[in-house]
């Protein structure tokens, strides 16, 4: 029996993957475009010479790693959904913001606080993930390095958890 991992980044929350499979045929090559326009836009801000061979070393390090930093920021979300487990009054109180978070993470502020903290978590995983990738690429200078790094965690940062599922 095959064991499936399921990945995320930023075109869609990870729920819809699950629920709608085929919704990776758009979110895999999305977010590649993604990655790659926010990558070489970076780049000719920082009016650096030599795009297209930046491109060529990095393009599928961001894009994996991207997936990876977004899974980090999925599982501190749905990981913490076991504490409501604990006895009253921590776990039905937890209950309470993570369902709301899950519904509409705007509808209470415990609820968007906590999705927003999945989203930073994300964030801050892709910029330590993709400055660590970069260490090969020798095109690039330390603050070159930083710039792109922060600009991708920025940007690529799965904001979309934050949209709500259910409107209530």
């Amino acid at each position: 029996m095959k064991k499936s991992v399921k990945l995320y980044n930023v075109l869609l929350p990870i729920w819809i993957l699950y629920f709608f499979p085929q919704v990776w045929i758009i979110t895999l090559p999305g977010n590649l475009l993604i990655d790659c326009a926010v990558l070489l836009i970076t780049l000719a801000v920082l009016k650096h010479t030599q795009k297209k061979e930046v491109l060529k070393k990095l393009w599928w390090k961001f894009w994996l790693l991207g997936f990876l930093a977004d899974f980090v920021g999925a599982v501190f979300l749905f990981g913490c959904w076991y504490l409501t487990l604990l006895p009253a009054p921590v776990g039905p109180w937890l209950d309470s913001i993570i369902s709301q978070a899950f519904l509409n993470p705007f509808r209470t502020l415990p609820g968007f606080l906590y999705t927003l903290a999945g989203v930073a978590i994300a964030g801050v995983c892709i910029y330590f993930f993709e400055k660590r990738a970069m260490k090969s690429c020798t095109l690039l200078d330390e603050r070159q390095r930083h710039i792109v790094a922060l600009t991708m965690a920025i940007v690529t940062a799965p904001w979309t958890f934050l949209i709500p599922l259910y409107n209530y």
